[in-house]
């Protein structure tokens, strides 16, 4: 089966090798958020695409691939697992973000559900060391807020990211993780950047029936855990959804599974597509 690779233009980012250490972790968000060309003047749209509606194992179009250059990609691709159509994500010494493009403001209603399980945790992953900066399930959240609130030193970086990349790197991100040892609630910031924190919603081995896992996050409120100490009370739109697992640092395997993601109210979410239930509630 061929690993999902949605076109993606990469060259813009083939830097120097030094400037690309400077840079590596604002353009690793270029390549997260960035979408290929022919979508770029388009409107994005204000909900998620079912994993469901894929024809074959390629996730459906409103989701791409992005990678950088000299990465070995992470594998995504549709599934039947137990009778419904799942993402199946396999990193293997890989980068990679199968990301989906939204435009939703940041209220009170603002919500993000899914259900996901972890099959594999990636061996010597430390969220806390730029060795070990690795994870087998990640679910991310991309925020513009506006560059002005950042620290000056964070602006500029930002901004040459911005220019190099020629793609409207995202200010924030955040990323709820499955993590095979960091405890729940944890919030990390990122050993390479400042730009990218940290949540961790689970921890070791699932104890439901399955492993399958059922999540529910206000943003708004994740967000001001996360960011609250730069945003100063701001409230930046949702820009991007991404799906993300790598093991590039840790040369180590992850494998685990997406559905049900769905981003609206934070009541009476309508789940997109099937998966089997778990017993109890999430943390």
């Amino acid at each position: 089966m061929a690993t999902y690779r949605q076109p993606f233009d990469s060259s813009a980012l083939a830097l120097p090798g030094r400037l690309m250490c400077w840079l590596a972790m604002p353009l690793l968000a270029a390549a997260v958020v960035g979408a290929p060309t022919a979508r770029a003047e388009e409107a994005a749209p204000t909900t998620l695409t079912s994993f469901a509606t894929a024809q074959g194992t390629q996730p459906p179009a409103a989701w791409h691939f992005a990678t950088l250059p000299g990465k070995t990609p992470t594998h995504f691709e549709v599934t039947q697992l137990d009778g419904h159509k799942v993402l199946k994500v396999e990193a293997n010494d890989s980068y990679g973000n199968l990301v989906h493009r939204v435009q939703v403001p940041l209220d009170a209603s603002a919500s993000l559900s899914w259900r996901w399980r972890v099959d594999k945790f990636i061996d010597g992953a430390d969220l806390h060391a730029r060795a070990g900066d690795d994870g087998a399930a990640k679910l991310c959240v991309f925020f513009n807020l506006p560059t002005d609130r950042l620290p000056v030193s964070e602006q500029l970086r930002l901004a040459a990211a911005r220019k190099l990349s020629g793609e409207d790197v995202p200010s924030e991100t955040l990323c709820y993780v499955w993590d095979a040892k960091a405890p729940v609630g944890e919030t990390v910031v990122n050993a390479f950047t400042r730009r990218i924190r940290m949540m961790v919603l689970r921890s070791g081995p699932s104890s439901s029936p399955g492993g399958w896992a059922m999540e529910q996050r206000n943003l708004l409120a994740d967000y001001r855990r996360a960011f609250g100490d730069e945003a100063a009370g701001a409230t930046p739109d949702i820009i991007a959804i991404a799906v993300s697992a790598d093991a590039d640092n840790t040369h180590g395997s992850g494998l685990s599974y997406f559905t049900d993601l769905s981003l609206g109210a934070s009541t009476g979410l309508r789940a997109q597509n099937a998966a089997p239930k778990e017993k109890g509630t999430a943390e």
